[in-house]
Protein backbone atom coordinates (compact mmCIF):
# COMPACT_ATOMS: atom_id res chain seq x y z
CA UNK A 1 0.00 0.00 0.00
CA UNK A 2 2.83 2.41 0.89
CA UNK A 3 4.50 1.56 -2.43
CA UNK A 4 1.36 2.75 -4.25
CA UNK A 5 0.53 5.83 -2.17
CA UNK A 6 3.93 7.40 -1.44
CA UNK A 7 5.00 8.03 -5.06
CA UNK A 8 1.61 9.61 -5.84
CA UNK A 9 1.80 11.97 -2.88
CA UNK A 10 5.41 12.96 -3.64
CA UNK A 11 4.67 13.48 -7.35
CA UNK A 12 1.90 15.89 -6.37
CA UNK A 13 4.42 17.89 -4.31
CA UNK A 14 3.41 16.86 -0.80
CA UNK A 15 5.02 15.00 2.09
CA UNK A 16 3.41 11.76 3.23
CA UNK A 17 3.17 12.13 6.99
CA UNK A 18 1.18 9.05 7.97
CA UNK A 19 -0.90 6.15 6.68
CA UNK A 20 -3.39 4.43 8.95
CA UNK A 21 -5.68 1.51 8.27
CA UNK A 22 -8.53 0.62 10.58
CA UNK A 23 -11.71 -1.37 10.40
CA UNK A 24 -15.20 0.14 10.50
CA UNK A 25 -17.72 -2.67 10.26
CA UNK A 26 -17.18 -4.58 7.03
CA UNK A 27 -15.07 -1.83 5.53
CA UNK A 28 -11.57 -0.61 6.02
CA UNK A 29 -10.86 3.08 6.60
CA UNK A 30 -7.62 4.20 4.98
CA UNK A 31 -6.40 7.50 6.48
CA UNK A 32 -3.64 9.34 4.67
CA UNK A 33 -2.10 12.47 6.17
CA UNK A 34 -0.18 14.81 3.86
CA UNK A 35 1.46 18.18 4.37
CA UNK A 36 3.70 20.71 2.64
CA UNK A 37 5.45 23.96 3.44
CA UNK A 38 2.78 26.62 3.77
CA UNK A 39 0.12 24.04 4.67
CA UNK A 40 -2.52 22.46 2.49
CA UNK A 41 -5.94 23.66 1.42
CA UNK A 42 -9.17 21.76 0.86
CA UNK A 43 -8.46 21.90 -2.88
CA UNK A 44 -5.07 20.26 -2.22
CA UNK A 45 -6.76 17.52 -0.18
CA UNK A 46 -9.27 16.87 -2.98
CA UNK A 47 -6.49 16.72 -5.59
CA UNK A 48 -4.37 14.28 -3.59
CA UNK A 49 -7.41 12.20 -2.66
CA UNK A 50 -8.38 11.73 -6.33
CA UNK A 51 -4.80 10.86 -7.29
CA UNK A 52 -4.47 8.28 -4.49
CA UNK A 53 -7.85 6.76 -5.28
CA UNK A 54 -6.93 6.44 -8.95
CA UNK A 55 -3.55 4.86 -8.10
CA UNK A 56 -5.18 2.35 -5.75
CA UNK A 57 -7.78 1.46 -8.41
CA UNK A 58 -5.07 1.01 -11.06
CA UNK A 59 -2.98 -1.16 -8.73
CA UNK A 60 -5.98 -3.35 -8.01
CA UNK A 61 -6.90 -3.62 -11.72
CA UNK A 62 -3.38 -4.71 -12.58
CA UNK A 63 -3.78 -7.78 -10.40
CA UNK A 64 -2.42 -6.62 -7.07
CA UNK A 65 -4.79 -6.69 -4.15
CA UNK A 66 -3.86 -3.58 -2.24
CA UNK A 67 -6.82 -3.64 0.15
CA UNK A 68 -9.07 -6.64 0.63
CA UNK A 69 -12.73 -5.67 0.29
CA UNK A 70 -14.36 -2.28 0.48
CA UNK A 71 -12.54 0.72 1.85
CA UNK A 72 -13.16 4.36 2.57
CA UNK A 73 -10.32 6.77 1.78
CA UNK A 74 -9.81 9.78 4.06
CA UNK A 75 -7.11 12.29 3.15
CA UNK A 76 -6.23 15.19 5.43
CA UNK A 77 -3.45 17.12 7.07
CA UNK A 78 -1.88 16.45 10.45
CA UNK A 79 -3.44 18.38 13.29
CA UNK A 80 -1.73 20.72 15.69
CA UNK A 81 -1.35 17.82 18.12
CA UNK A 82 1.09 15.98 15.84
CA UNK A 83 4.50 15.70 17.51
CA UNK A 84 7.28 17.68 15.83
CA UNK A 85 9.87 15.04 15.01
CA UNK A 86 11.28 15.87 11.56
CA UNK A 87 13.21 18.98 10.49
CA UNK A 88 10.35 19.85 8.10
CA UNK A 89 7.89 19.81 11.05
CA UNK A 90 10.02 22.34 12.90
CA UNK A 91 10.50 24.49 9.78
CA UNK A 92 6.74 24.63 9.27
CA UNK A 93 6.23 25.84 12.83
CA UNK A 94 8.65 28.77 12.94
CA UNK A 95 6.95 31.52 14.91
CA UNK A 96 4.91 29.14 17.04
CA UNK A 97 5.16 28.48 20.75
CA UNK A 98 6.32 24.90 21.42
CA UNK A 99 7.20 22.65 24.32
CA UNK A 100 10.19 20.34 23.84
CA UNK A 101 12.67 18.57 26.10
CA UNK A 102 11.37 20.31 29.22
CA UNK A 103 11.55 23.76 27.62
CA UNK A 104 8.80 26.03 26.34
CA UNK A 105 9.55 28.81 23.90
CA UNK A 106 8.98 30.23 20.45
CA UNK A 107 10.67 28.63 17.45
CA UNK A 108 12.42 31.59 15.84
CA UNK A 109 14.40 29.63 13.23
CA UNK A 110 14.87 26.12 11.88
CA UNK A 111 17.54 24.89 9.47
CA UNK A 112 19.23 21.63 8.50
CA UNK A 113 21.13 21.45 11.83
CA UNK A 114 18.51 22.33 14.41
CA UNK A 115 16.19 25.00 15.75
CA UNK A 116 16.44 28.28 17.58
CA UNK A 117 14.06 28.31 20.52
CA UNK A 118 13.84 31.95 21.55
CA UNK A 119 17.61 32.69 21.84
CA UNK A 120 18.79 29.11 22.41
CA UNK A 121 20.14 27.05 19.48
CA UNK A 122 19.35 23.34 19.83
CA UNK A 123 20.54 20.56 17.50
CA UNK A 124 17.94 18.07 16.25
CA UNK A 125 19.90 15.27 17.94
CA UNK A 126 19.28 16.98 21.30
CA UNK A 127 15.55 17.45 20.75
CA UNK A 128 12.78 15.12 21.73
CA UNK A 129 9.40 15.33 20.04
CA UNK A 130 8.03 18.85 20.25
CA UNK A 131 4.44 19.86 20.81
CA UNK A 132 2.87 23.04 19.51
CA UNK A 133 1.24 25.04 22.29
CA UNK A 134 -2.14 26.55 21.53
CA UNK A 135 -2.19 30.31 22.05
CA UNK A 136 -5.33 32.34 22.48
CA UNK A 137 -5.17 36.10 22.17
CA UNK A 138 -6.97 38.10 24.76
CA UNK A 139 -9.82 40.11 23.27
CA UNK A 140 -8.16 43.42 24.17
CA UNK A 141 -4.97 42.35 22.30
CA UNK A 142 -6.74 41.09 19.17
CA UNK A 143 -6.48 43.12 15.98
CA UNK A 144 -9.65 43.71 14.01
CA UNK A 145 -10.00 45.00 10.48
CA UNK A 146 -11.68 48.40 10.42
CA UNK A 147 -14.86 47.85 8.37
CA UNK A 148 -15.89 51.53 8.58
CA UNK A 149 -13.24 52.47 5.96
CA UNK A 150 -14.97 50.34 3.35
CA UNK A 151 -18.39 51.81 4.15
CA UNK A 152 -17.08 55.39 3.82
CA UNK A 153 -15.63 54.71 0.35
CA UNK A 154 -19.02 53.64 -0.97
CA UNK A 155 -20.76 56.75 0.39
CA UNK A 156 -20.41 59.83 -1.79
Amino acid sequence: MLAVIEPVVEAAGYDLEEIGLSRAGRRHVLRVLVDKDGGISLDDVALVSRAISQALDEAEESGGEVLAGEYQLEVGSPGVDRPLTEPRHWRRNVGRLVAVSGLTGRVTAADENGITLDDRVIAYADLGPGKVQIEFKRLDEAEFEDVDDEDEEGEE
